[in-house]
């Protein structure tokens, strides 16, 4: 009980402290921090990959060219992280027209941005766009433009969140 008063205190003094600087605060008026802003990043960081690696298997295992394939990833990407935050959401008991709103609401902006970095980092690798799944450069490639678009995605999601968008929609339904 104790460590509880200790944590309340520490955490009040920090909300202070980050008031006091003129932080980004969510909709009930707490600060965002970093964390909450890099694990939104990292839930939609994870749908985009997802999406990204089945849309380069699915091409280049139809021997699509670079453009068809980058454009199914790209789809795919969007599909999966959408469907990462509905799962959320539906399972909290929203209505499926609801859910999917709020998903649009919370995930295009991350997302977006999010496909924008990593395939801009893709394409503008020599090499990279030619790279089969089995050449190495691929998946480092991949990994690196993947850790851009985490990195370069984060701020956004903070700056969102700190003003009762993006995930911070999500969030009122994880009650």
């Amino acid at each position: 009980m104790e460590q509880h008063h200790e944590e309340h205190g520490h955490q009040q003094h920090e909300q202070n402290d980050h008031r006091q600087h003129g932080h980004a605060y969510g909709a009930a008026g707490e600060p965002v921090s970093w964390g909450t802003a890099a694990r939104a990043t990292l839930h939609c960081l994870t749908g985009c990959a997802i999406g990204e690696v089945l849309g380069m298997i699915i091409g280049t295992a139809l021997g699509w060219g670079n453009v068809q394939t980058m454009i199914l990833a790209i789809v795919l990407a969007f599909f999966f992280g959408y469907a990462l935050t509905l799962r959320g959401i539906l399972a909290a008991g929203v209505d499926l027209r609801t859910a999917i709103r709020v998903a649009l609401a919370a995930d295009t902006l991350s997302i977006a941005v999010m496909e924008l970095i990593d395939n801009g980092v893709i394409a503008l690798w020599p090499g990279a766009m030619d790279a089969h799944l089995s050449d190495p450069l691929f998946w480092i490639v991949l990994a690196i433009a993947l850790a851009a678009a985490f990195v370069i995605t984060t701020p956004v999601n903070k700056w969102m969140i700190g003003r009762g968008k993006g995930h911070a929609v999500v969030h009122q339904y994880h009650h």
